[in-house]
């Protein structure tokens, strides 16, 4: 009979000793397990006291499986988090597993937690969140849909917090609000999981995270040291030249006058045109000026209406194509420990991976 067990290629459990023996180490939360210590504990305060056994031993399973089951139920802000760096994407029963991986257990397992920590990984995260509120949130499960929703609350926390990257996010919220309203709206249909009541709060959320990111108000910062404007102009205009989205060039324009008049330079706007876009768009979308003369700005912006433009992240997950696993590398334990993220068994690793997008994060889960 084939063994349908768990796959030989995972990490395995994890076990500790203990006088009664060897016992297997339970995914829990810090807080579960010292609620599981203080209850083990008073339980044993009751059968010392009166000299005889409460529970047996299956009882006593029983009661403490219910406890965390309860646990769950009632701590809404319980984050089902395995934190892993690195799973493998099967898409189809074998010998060695049974089952396929599936985009909400992928996004319970991988540490998308700490992502949202990290400044590189932010802006992958928050494009991807958005993809999955667009097209994917209701094939996510009960579970991804909770972790979703707390990944999310961690994200909008940050932004207020530091004032970073309120566009995106709002954007994000914007898309994510149109959904469910109209996924709301279809409640008879049996496309949500979960109570009708759970959804509307979630977006009363929302609406309430939207309103504070539009009060939002940046603070000005009172430092006696070197600023933005103190930079030669040769400096400023190659910080304009790294952006990527026009968007960002137009918002440090507004910081001050020479920013602005540096953010209007044609040159600028026709490479960030040629990076994002090919000639033949140019041609079906060519605006000219009074003078005969490309109006490289207006363009930009009226093909970012038709046509995608690239992505760039600082940090991004990766793809094995010879293992067929997904998982974070850190570039620094990379140079120092040569560390390929995951356990590799390629002779060249770093030839088998593979930079994933968001929405290719989410075609590999399309079966």
């Amino acid at each position: 009979m084939p063994f349908l067990g768990q796959d030989w290629r995972s990490p395995g459990w994890s076990w500790i000793k203990t006088e009664d023996g060897w016992k297997r180490c339970e995914p829990w939360t810090e807080g579960l397990e010292g609620e599981t210590h203080r209850c083990g504990a008073s339980h044993g305060t009751i059968l010392n006291s009166e000299d005889e056994e409460i529970f047996n031993n299956e009882e006593h399973e029983y009661a403490s499986k219910k406890r965390k089951k309860d646990h769950f139920r009632n701590d809404k802000n319980t984050q089902c988090f395995y934190r892993e760096k690195w799973i493998y994407v099967h898409k189809e029963s074998t010998r060695e597993r049974h089952g396929y991986c599936t985009l909400g257990e992928a996004f319970n397992r991988l540490d998308f937690f700490s992502a949202v920590q990290d400044a590189r990984r932010f802006t992958y995260v928050a494009r991807l969140l958005q993809l999955i509120a667009k097209s994917q949130l209701t094939s996510l499960s009960g579970v991804a849909q909770k972790n979703y929703f707390n990944v999310l609350d961690k994200i909008v926390q940050k932004v207020l917090d530091d004032h970073q990257n309120p566009r995106l996010i709002k954007d994000l919220l914007q898309d994510l609000s149109s959904t469910l309203c109209i996924l709301i709206r279809g409640v008879g249909k049996s496309v949500l999981v979960g109570n009708i009541n759970i959804w509307v709060c979630r977006l009363e959320t929302i609406l309430n995270w939207q309103q504070q990111l539009q009060n939002l108000q940046m603070t000005e910062q009172v430092d006696s040291g070197l600023t933005l404007s103190d930079l030669p102009v040769h400096m400023l205009s190659n910080i304009l030249y790294r952006f990527s989205d026009g968007w960002d060039i137009v918002t440090l324009g507004q910081v001050t006058p020479t920013l602005s008049a540096l953010s209007e330079d044609r040159r600028l706007w026709k490479k960030l045109c040629q990076y994002h876009f090919g000639e033949k768009q140019f041609c079906r979308h060519l605006i000219l000026s009074e003078k005969g003369h490309i109006e490289w700005k207006l363009m930009y912006f009226a093909l970012q209406k038709h046509y995608p433009t690239k992505e760039q992240y600082g940090d991004t997950l990766h793809f094995c194509r010879h293992c067929s696993i997904l998982f974070w590398k850190d570039c620094r334990l990379a140079l120092l420990l040569e560390d390929s993220g995951h356990p590799c068994t390629a002779t060249d690793p770093d030839s088998c991976f593979t930079p994933v997008s968001p929405q290719h994060f989410i075609d590999l889960f399309k079966f």
